[in-house]
C-alpha cells in the first residue's frame, strides 16, 4: 500500500496544535475549496470510536466518504480510517511531537486505489499532487491558527 507523508513544525507547543484539531470548526477549516466539500457528520471528538461523514465533489458526482477514528492519545496522536469514500483503504494518522520549543506535525496516510496496481500506475501521479497540495494547506492553516493564538 502507498504511503504519503507530509511534515511541517509549528511555533506553538503541542496542546496549542493538537487542542486546535479539536475543535468543532476545525474539519471545516481544514477543508480546502476544491474539491468542493461538505460535511455531513461533525466529529463530536477526535477519540477512538467517532465518525466523520463527508460529501466531496459536486452532484451527481460527489462521493460520501466516511471515516471512523480507530486511534486516540491526546496531545499525541488520533487516527481515522475510511470506511466508504473515494480509496480502496484509507488510514491517516495525525502524529503531534515536541520539538525545538514547537510541534511538529506529521500526517501519515497509508492508502489504495480501487483498480490497485493498475489505477496507482496510472493516476498514483495525480493522487500524489492532490494529497500534496491538499496537506499544504491543512499545514498551513493549522500553523496560522496555532501561530495567532501563541501570539494573543
Amino acid at each position: 500500500m502507498p504511503t504519503f507523508e507530509h511534515s511541517s513544525w509549528i511555533d506553538a507547543p503541542v496542546e496549542t496544535v493538537f487542542g486546535f484539531h479539536e475543535r468543532p470548526d476545525a474539519l471545516e477549516l481544514l477543508t480546502p475549496r476544491f474539491p468542493p466539500a461538505r460535511v455531513l457528520r461533525r466529529p463530536t471528538s477526535l477519540a477512538a470510536g467517532t465518525i466523520v461523514e463527508l460529501q466531496i465533489g459536486i452532484w451527481p458526482f460527489a462521493v460520501r466518504w466516511v471515516a471512523h477514528h480507530i486511534a486516540y492519545q491526546p496531545n499525541r496522536l488520533f487516527v481515522d480510517e475510511q470506511r466508504s469514500g473515494p480509496f480502496a483503504a484509507w488510514v491517516h494518522a495525525h502524529n503531534f511531537t515536541p520539538e525545538q520549543g514547537g510541534t511538529r506535525l506529521l500526517d501519515s496516510v497509508e492508502y489504495s486505489l480501487f483498480g490497485g496496481s493498475t489505477a496507482e500506475a496510472l493516476l498514483g501521479w495525480l493522487v500524489r499532487r492532490q494529497l500534496n497540495g491538499m496537506f499544504r494547506y491543512r499545514h498551513e492553516v493549522t500553523r496560522r491558527h496555532c501561530e495567532q493564538a501563541r501570539q494573543e
